[in-house]
């Protein structure tokens, strides 16, 4: 361990005390205070979650900054890590932890998740937003990127959004096409223990949206203080100007990039995905 993260690890540590003596009098639910996990897709909200999720500690005893954040395949390199790590890596978390991971529903890992030492959320939104954004974030905002380099190799937008849709299959590296991408999350709205989040309502439908979220931590860890001032500390801890990844804050922005061409493969490898997640009644878009 570095000077650095051991001097991270003190601090929070320190924090999480001071956060403990300061809710001193706020009774614990039956079973222990829990650790919030926030369970993104790329590209999907996952820093607007964090934010969201860390307005806990205004109103509980959970953690003012994200204990750690985990994904399944490291940015520089590409590697994909191996399900044990991802294993190890949840249970190295601890009551009041507010966590942030781009994380496989695997079994085992659904079964740890599931649990009622987490409460779990999902976020995800429409994927053909997700490959808009993908191709600012690998072109113009991570030159670590694994694939900024061949980003920035192709001559426009649109080879680099057709390589976000369909991926890069023979690139020695695992990047496959969008729909093969979200396959892996796909189990985590059959379980009603993790609540299912559209990044659309949180932009569109905040209100009730937020009230979802309070009310999905209440059911397993239910607070005294009132139900405004918990929704308060939600909507306060949002800051998109700190999320590297928000740029516009609006929805359906595919609409302005996507040519005929785009919506053609698009359709051919991820058509029946939107339907599935309820973004098309059909193919007819």
């Amino acid at each position: 361990m570095t000077l650095k993260s051991s001097l991270r690890r003190t601090l929070y540590q320190t924090e999480k005390l001071a956060q403990r003596a300061r809710f001193a009098n706020t009774t614990a639910p039956q079973n222990g205070w829990p650790t919030l996990l926030g369970i993104s897709f790329p590209k999907s909200g996952t820093h607007l979650l964090d934010q969201i999720l860390l307005g806990f500690s205004n109103v509980a005893p959970f953690s003012r900054r994200l204990h750690s954040f985990y994904a399944e395949y490291e940015g520089e390199s590409g590697r994909k890590r191996a399900p044990e790590q991802a294993l190890a890596w949840l249970d190295s978390l601890r009551p009041c932890d507010i966590a942030s991971a781009h994380l496989f529903a695997r079994p085992d890992a659904i079964v740890r998740v599931c649990s009622p030492v987490f409460i779990p959320y999902f976020i995800f939104r429409d994927p053909r937003d997700v490959v808009v954004s993908h191709v600012f974030y690998v072109t113009d905002m991570e030159s670590r990127h694994v694939h900024h380099d061949y980003y920035t190799s192709l001559p426009d937008f649109d080879s680099r959004l057709k390589t976000s849709i369909l991926g890069r299959p023979d690139a020695g590296i695992e990047f496959p096409d969008i729909a093969d991408r979200f396959a892996p999350y796909l189990g985590w709205p059959d379980h009603p223990e993790v609540l299912t989040i559209h990044f659309e309502d949180l932009i569109n439908n905040r209100a009730s949206t937020l009230t979802c979220i309070m009310d999905h931590f209440l059911t397993r860890a239910p607070l005294h203080a009132p139900r405004q001032l918990i929704l308060n500390s939600l909507e306060s801890s949002i800051n998109p100007t700190k999320s590297p990844t928000f740029r516009s804050g609006k929805t359906g922005e595919w609409k302005k990039h996507f040519k005929e061409e785009h919506k053609r493969i698009f359709k051919d490898v991820a058509g029946d995905l939107l339907i599935k997640l309820g973004y098309e009644k059909d193919n007819d878009w």
